[in-house]
């Protein structure tokens, strides 16, 4: 995303890297307005120049289904034309401030919007996916048993490539916030694809 600025992509695929999670845009905490990631572009032609495989996520604030209805087909009009074979992604994070327009938003709204969000990337003929922590699931802020039809990204941050103790299906894990990375500057999400998307979608649908 844009927290780390300008990425050397040669560097990234030198290294090593097959895939990237490339953030295509995010909901305010505040006012709630919609934003597109200023290195999106960048990112994406970059990545995808330089042979890496792409998905895309949303940083979602939908408080209602309509919003996550809005945040998927603004997600679909940045990702046209783009060759994206990795997942698109609903990231619903809870933002805690006192000035944020969604820290008293419950599960049951999270998972109404992640279903619509879902349905709508699914229909446009992506994969979709939803995106959690084993502390957010286990406290019903996103009710995966609505969600089975559609594959789940786990963050949950071990030590010393420790498993993860989470106790439901995951089809990708993110496994450390702390990476580096040959052309990225600074500490770097790191991922782990657990699933061969061509066989696990075609058997899903």
């Amino acid at each position: 995303s844009s927290h780390q600025k300008q990425i050397d992509w040669t560097q990234v695929a030198g290294a090593g890297v097959d895939f990237a999670m490339i953030r295509a845009g995010y909901r305010g905490y505040t006012v709630g307005s919609i934003n597109k990631d200023a290195y999106f572009d960048y990112n994406i032609q970059n990545a995808l120049r330089n042979g890496l495989e792409v998905g895309v996520y949303f940083f979602s604030q939908a408080t209602t289904e309509e919003e996550a209805r809005e945040e998927a087909l603004q997600l679909l009009e940045w990702i046209e034309g783009y060759d994206i074979t990795y997942p698109v992604v609903f990231d619903w994070e809870e933002v805690s401030d006192s000035d944020s327009r969604t820290k008293d938003t419950d599960g049951e709204t999270v998972t109404k919007g992640a279903k619509v969000f879902c349905d709508i990337i699914e229909e446009a003929g992506y994969i979709p996916m939803t995106y959690g922590s084993p502390s957010k699931i286990y406290a019903g802020g996103l009710d995966l048993a609505q969600l089975q039809d559609w594959p789940f990204w786990l963050a949950h941050y071990t030590t010393g490539w420790k498993p993860s103790s989470y106790r439901y299906q995951y089809h990708m894990w993110q496994y450390t916030s702390n990476g580096s990375v040959a052309g990225i500057d600074g500490r770097v999400d790191l991922n782990l694809c657990l699933a061969d998307w061509d066989q696990l979608y075609t058997m899903t649908e």
